[in-house]
């Protein structure tokens, strides 16, 4: 009967085991975004992304469980990188500058990931609905517009009301613009800029 490995050693295993599997999941939703990107929807079927990531499909059906569910994973995926980088937007003493600071990086974000904000916000997968809880997970995600709007309103930058009112018209003009931009229809940042800032100034309040 062979000794059991130490404690310490046996935590070190599992380190290694659990950071191998989350490297080789990044690696495959990567490989379906590139894939949905690059050759649309039709090509994320569970051969053609394991051909493209060198393993067996059933590691794909091992981790997701199906095509839906690698599907809902990308989604997930895509909210959870765009909390990355607005997350690491550095914080200003002035909650408005913050707030004004986090604009720009939004659009980064989405032009950086094409494939992730496809599915995130253009249905780019037919059929695909996410459930309820992605759909909650998801907005979460962006909950720091909240927070940000929500002490720009206690410092009296912005007029009273639920932050949530002044995240979803940013949102929406964001969106419209983004989306513009994606199709060619816009050059560069210059009508995201000026139509996310005309939505949050429109919230202002006299003194500003």
């Amino acid at each position: 009967m062979g000794t059991p490995a130490p404690l310490g050693l046996q935590g070190a295993y599992a380190r290694g085991q659990r950071s191998s599997y989350d490297e080789l999941r990044t690696k495959l939703l990567d490989v379906a975004s590139e894939l949905l990107t690059s050759d649309g929807p039709e090509s994320l079927t569970v051969r053609r992304i394991a051909a493209e990531a060198s393993c067996a499909t059933q590691v794909i059906y091992t981790m997701f469980g199906s095509k839906e569910g690698l599907a809902e994973a990308l989604y997930l995926e895509g909210f959870e990188r765009f909390r990355r980088r607005l997350e690491a937007v550095p914080q200003r003493s002035d909650p408005f500058e913050y707030l004004t600071a986090l604009g720009p990086a939004y659009r980064e974000a989405a032009l950086s990931e094409p494939g992730y904000y496809s599915l995130m916000f253009e249905r780019a997968i037919p059929g695909f609905v996410p459930s309820e809880r992605a759909r909650t997970l998801a907005r979460a995600a962006l909950n720091i517009f909240d927070r940000v709007i929500a002490d720009c309103i206690s410092a009296g930058h912005l007029v009273p009301t639920q932050p949530r009112r002044v995240a979803d018209a940013f949102w929406a003009a964001a969106q419209g613009a983004l989306s513009l931009e994606r199709a060619g229809h816009l050059p560069d940042a210059k009508t995201y800029e000026t139509v996310t800032t005309a939505t949050i100034s429109s919230f202002r309040t006299q003194r500003g």
